[in-house]
This record gives structure tokens, sequence and C-alpha cells, in this order.
């Protein structure tokens, strides 16, 4: 697997949301495509061939429906969320926070810690020992 594509209302503020969280760049952005509204484009951020890991590409949905938390019948699944390992859930917890993001109501377990991101993606904090 070499990447994860996320749609969002704004990839580009997404993206930029992903860069703060993760202390990546965003290393290619997208302008609207003409005749779209100004929240149209695309976005990445790819990990230096150092450290690893996927791709994470930012794509328009002009249709998007932020994911229920936990998942309901009749409403908006979630289709895929991303797990970030740390070292200090509590501290990353806060980090996150910072960066924009939120912690859902709803923690299904002790050790691992469920963030929305700014359009409501959620995304598990756990940690690595």
């Amino acid at each position: 697997m070499t990447s994860v594509s996320i749609a969002a209302p704004d990839p580009r503020a997404l993206a930029a949301f992903y860069g703060r969280l993760l202390g990546l760049a965003v290393t290619t952005t997208e302008p609207p495509r003409a005749g779209f509204p100004p929240e149209d484009g695309w976005a990445q951020i790819r990990p230096p061939s150092t450290v690893g890991g996927p791709t994470l590409n930012f794509e328009y949905e002009s249709g998007y429906v932020a994911p229920t938390w936990p998942s309901a019948p009749g409403r908006q699944q979630i289709q895929v969320h991303l797990d970030i390992a740390v070292d200090d859930v509590d501290a990353a917890v806060e980090w996150a926070r910072k960066a924009g993001a939120t912690l859902a109501e709803f923690q299904p377990q002790e050790h691992v810690r469920v963030m929305l991101d700014p359009v409501g993606h959620p995304f598990c904090l756990f940690a690595t020992r």
C-alpha cells in the first residue's frame, strides 16, 4: 500500500491539519478546478522516505457528510480511519487538540483515544508500549 485518500469538504485545509498533527509538510496542493467552489482541489502529505509510511491524499467531496461516531444505523458510516502510534496517549491528545482535533465523546477502549479531525473523521491514538 502506498497511500490513503481521504474525502474532505476543503482538502487543503484538512491536509494542513494533518500536517500540523503529524509534524509533516503538505507536499502537493492543487487549486480549485474551473467552475468549482473555492474549497475544491486536492492536497497531499508524503512522509520522508527515511520515515516511511503511507502518503495521505485529500480529495474534494462536494457532498461530504461527516461520519457518525460511533456508527449508527441509517447514519453516515465510517469508511476508514487512521491509527496513529504515540509514546504518550495523554500528551498526544493535547497535541491533537492544539492542532484542531476534538476528543470523541464515546471511547470504547481504555488505552486508545478516539479523536475527530476538524471535519469529523475519527482517528485513533494508541500507545506504542
